[in-house]
């Protein structure tokens, strides 16, 4: 018998039992160069030009929080896909899986955030689908969104692009958005004013790769949040990934929470937050210009690439010691985006 023989919760959560899914199943039958990249997205050349392609699947629960919604959940975290892979976004798909009895209202709501959302990162939905399933068949609403853009910068963005002497950034606090979620479900057991850190990443990375040619690697910090997202990269990569506690930005009221429910912040989701690998000597120039622009205006460089065969993350904590991070093996919170 297999380890497991039903999909869990945890396949789609973004540490260890989704690393397995990509691996054992979708990675072997789908064999292609495009996906062994394992980016946000896939690059590819046509034309004489070079253009990225990604998708995603939006099932956040509640649908409306502190923060934003579905709908522009479902905007920015494809466009941040296409910033990732160092791309302007040109256009998106949007797919709307409905279950029979979903109020209409609620749905004009969560289209109109859509609008807003796609004008305010400056790209259009440009066509899309909706199906409808029988009272049960789904949970209220679902939303599948593709998009497209064209690839300008010269280096290549790619966990392959790493080298011993990088310095990694992140471009603000973490776990704001997991935090908003479990605010908004009710789980804390008190108010909170934490708003999720949803936001289209597009113009801030189109602002630091017009200012630097050593960009090496971009990631989003979402499902799994920062830990898992430097797990996967060291293991890809091979290298060791050593962060500094201290260095990492954590409101104050993220941590509190973190400490009543027992979560590492590491471990939690964001929807506004990368992990940017850069040349070492490149990182302070880089800091500036992040820290310029309203999206990394608390900026930090958490910590150095050096090379090592075992490809993983050590993290220097608060009290001197260190402790390796490895891939999170359940879901902190389920339904996150």
């Amino acid at each position: 018998m297999k380890p497991y023989d039903r999909i869990l919760l945890e396949h789609g959560g973004g540490g260890l039992l989704s690393n397995e899914l990509i691996s054992k199943i979708f990675l072997p039958m789908l064999k292609n160069p495009l996906l062994e990249e394992l980016h946000d997205g896939a690059v590819f050349e046509a034309e004489g030009s070079r253009f990225c392609f990604t998708t995603d699947s939006f099932v956040v629960q509640p649908r409306f929080f502190p923060g934003g919604d579905i709908g522009s959940l479902a905007v920015h975290g494809t466009v941040n896909d296409i910033a990732m892979c160092g791309g302007i976004p040109l256009a998106l798909s949007a797919g709307f899986i409905l279950e029979e009895g979903f109020p209409m209202e609620e749905l004009e709501r969560v289209v109109r955030s859509m609008a807003d959302a796609a004008r305010s990162a400056g790209v259009v939905v440009a066509t899309g689908d909706t199906k409808v399933v029988p009272r049960g068949g789904a949970d209220g609403l679902f939303i599948n969104t593709s998009g497209i853009g064209i690839v300008r910068y010269g280096s290549p963005l790619s966990v392959r692009s790493i080298r011993p002497g990088d310095a990694v950034l992140i471009n603000g606090p973490i776990g704001d958005h997991g935090a908003a979620i479990l605010s908004a479900r009710g789980q804390l057991g008190f108010s909170s004013a934490i708003r999720s850190d949803s936001a289209p990443l597009n113009g801030l990375v189109e602002t630091i790769l017009a200012a630097s040619p050593d960009i090496h690697c971009m990631r989003d910090a979402t499902r799994g949040g920062l830990g898992a997202i430097l797990a996967e990269i060291a293991g890809q990569s091979g290298m060791r990934i050593t962060i500094r506690q201290t260095a990492i930005p954590v409101r104050s009221e993220v941590r509190g929470i973190c400490e009543i429910l027992g979560f590492d912040p590491l471990f939690l989701a964001n929807e506004g937050r990368m992990a940017l690998f850069c040349a070492g000597g490149a990182a302070e120039e880089i800091l500036g210009v992040m820290r310029r622009h309203p999206l990394g205006g608390d900026a930090a460089l958490v910590g150095m690439v050096a090379e090592d065969r075992r490809g993983r993350v050590i993290m220097e904590t608060l009290v001197g010691g260190s402790r390796e991070i490895d891939l999170p093996t359940g879901e902190l919170v389920p339904r996150i985006c």
